[in-house]
């Protein structure tokens, strides 16, 4: 009932945000990108392979909005900002706006009177029960996007796929992408060159492909982007490489856990050594998920705060813990304390994962955000080797 009252508020927002700045998405192409994990990767790379086409194209994701080539700050822990700030960003870009959208955004109607010209989903996973209850209810959400848009991009590969195939609207222009060659888009049908880590990061490159494809961007100008892209800050993103490596990622999900580890794991000598938490207040059923998938790869895992808000760390831990067995575990609470223990411990060879926060620049302990920088917390750790 809440829930309901909350979604129609937000309706009466977009409507009057619409009104106020005239509709602005209907002089734009508008790609929105929505799924549980690679939605800001994928975001980024399609802004990024416009841009080097010579398309006027704006963007705006959970690491911020660039509006017309100047950046924004969208807010803390936001990927997709509230309607009136939609609106307001939309009426100052020019040709093309790529939208990292969320399934919140699309069930609390916030991105209502957005035209959208292609949208993509990169794959469903587990995350966000505790709002959408279902799995099924997740996908349903999520394929709202596809719904309104002009030409759906989804993965072939995907268990969503099944579900998402039996929403298809009528007459809509369906794009499918994967690794298999059933899919419209596969590296077989497009081959490409890239220095991006990891198998799960093809799937964010085919998405792309698969987006610019139906826009009508030649394949050279593709490839081109593709091979000139660089991962947004705290995306796989190795900041230290001397005897052993640390890493510092967004992963905060079972699924990618999965996918992210497994990968170090094939590039590890040593041991890998894996830092995180999980967030307070949000789906709880993922937390021994998390544990499990880290317990998989990981030789050693330490648990830590990662925006507990009012909730007990010490019970996020141990619910976290449910998941691990027979792997050496460390649980402490302080996430300065707790990478500073794996750096120190880190040998020759060894491979330091720090996963969760990556680029924000808060913390939430229930009681407001606290500034937070876990760039310059592994520097701190690493300068007190």
């Amino acid at each position: 009932m809440w829930q309901s009252i909350k979604n129609i508020y937000h309706l009466c927002n977009a409507f009057l945000a619409n009104v106020w700045y005239g509709f602005p998405a209907k002089k734009l192409t508008v790609i929105g990108v929505t799924g549980t994990d690679g939605k800001t990767t994928t975001t980024n790379l399609i802004y990024h392979i416009l841009k080097t086409s010579g398309k006027d194209v704006s963007m705006i994701s959970t690491v911020g909005a660039n509006i017309n080539g100047k950046e924004h700050d969208v807010g803390f822990h936001v990927t997709t900002p509230s309607s009136w700030q939609i609106q307001k960003f939309l009426a100052r870009v020019k040709g093309y706006l790529v939208l990292e959208t969320t399934s919140h955004a699309l069930d609390q109607n916030r991105i209502w009177g957005v035209d959208f010209t292609v949208g993509v989903l990169t794959n469903v996973t587990h995350e966000h029960l505790d709002y959408h209850k279902t799995y099924e209810n997740y996908v349903k959400t999520k394929s709202k996007l596809l719904e309104i848009a002009k030409v759906a991009v989804v993965n072939r590969d995907d268990v969503s796929y099944e579900y998402i195939s039996k929403l298809q609207r009528k007459n809509q222009n369906l794009v499918t992408y994967g690794l298999k060659e059933n899919a419209n888009v596969n590296p077989k049908v497009f081959s490409f060159k890239s220095k991006l880590f990891g198998e799960f990061n093809k799937y964010n490159i085919l998405a792309a492909v698969a987006v610019c494809k139906s826009l009508g961007i030649v394949d050279s100008d593709i490839r081109k982007g593709i091979e000139t892209f660089r991962l947004p800050a705290g995306r796989a993103e190795i900041v230290y490489n001397e005897g052993f490596t640390v890493m510092i990622d967004f992963a905060h999900t079972p699924n990618s856990f999965a996918k992210l580890l497994l990968e170090v794991k094939k590039q590890t000598k040593g041991r890998l050594i894996h830092v995180f938490g999980a967030a307070g207040l949000r789906d709880i059923s993922k937390r021994p998920l998390m544990g499990k998938e880290s317990a998989k790869y990981a030789d050693i895992v330490i648990l830590t705060a990662e925006d507990p808000r009012s909730e007990s760390i010490e019970k996020i831990m141990d619910d976290i813990q449910a998941g691990i067995k027979g792997k050496k575990l460390y649980k402490i609470a302080n996430r300065q304390e707790a990478i500073n223990t794996a750096i120190k411990m880190a040998k020759k060879g060894d491979f330091v994962v720090i996963t969760g926060k990556s680029h924000e620049q808060s913390m939430n302990y229930g009681k407001g955000e606290k500034p937070w920088n876990e760039f310059n917390v592994v520097k701190s750790a690493l300068k007190n080797l």
